[in-house]
């Protein structure tokens, strides 16, 4: 469902990333995991169409990102850091809003993103009035909304209380069933938890991948990856 051929990017004088390859399975929850700089969200806003890529090419369900942009943003729900949220509209108000940008019609869809992310009793309260869990939770809603087959979250947990973070990484292997997830995160503990399979970045580079098997030493191996010191 995605795969990336190649990939390179700069900005400037700075190489962001250096001939990333992979490739992620239909239904399968993939994570980008690397310090901050790694390369995490220049590689996540090249898959989302937001920028080309300096060089290579990267495909969603097949479909060349650069020959028909457009197609493949219509495949791709995608939820940034720090969700474009509207805080003077409610939830639900919020929804059918992007819902009609998106050129989805009817209200059924937003119902069915309001039950699917938890926030039915949160849909007629204004955003500014929501905890960080409940904001992520709106921004998870807007990106599902018109179920498209790939779903990519930036950070979905950060900043996020114990508990939310429980409820958020839940949500996700919710969503599992029937879309293919990459999130990008430097957490490990929660990749760990949320993940079949994890990406290490490093300085613009796949360091390592980390199979569902492995995930259970991810810190070691991290380390290893990275550079660091790491257990015997």
């Amino acid at each position: 469902m995605i795969e990336t051929f190649h990939l390179s990017h700069n900005y400037g004088s700075c190489l962001a990333l250096k001939d990333i390859s992979f490739s992620i399975q239909k239904g399968e929850v993939a994570g980008l995991l690397g310090l901050n700089g790694a390369g995490k969200t220049t590689c996540i806003k090249i898959l989302c169409g937001f920028i080309r890529a300096a060089s290579g090419r990267a495909a969603i369900n097949g479909i060349d990102i650069d020959q028909d942009e457009m197609k493949v943003k219509g495949l791709v729900g995608y939820l940034p850091e720090s969700p474009p949220l509207y805080p003077e509209l409610t939830v639900k108000q919020y929804l059918t809003f992007i819902a009609r940008m998106k050129g989805i019609s009817g209200e059924n869809e937003v119902k069915r993103a309001i039950d699917g992310t938890g926030l039915t009793r949160a849909e007629n309260s204004f955003i500014h009035t929501l905890s960080l869990g409940y904001k992520k939770r709106t921004g998870i809603a807007q990106a599902i909304l018109g179920s498209p087959p790939v779903l990519i979250f930036d950070e979905p947990i950060s900043g996020l209380d114990p508990r939310q973070i429980v409820e958020i990484r839940n949500l996700i292997r919710d969503l599992s069933g029937n879309h293919t997830i990459l999130i990008s995160s430097h957490i490990l503990t929660e990749i760990s938890r949320t993940c079949d399979r994890v990406i290490i970045l490093h300085e613009g580079c796949i360091s390592s991948t980390v199979e569902k098997s492995q995930l259970n030493d991810l810190e070691n191996l991290f380390l290893q990856a990275t550079g660091g010191n790491y257990a015997a």
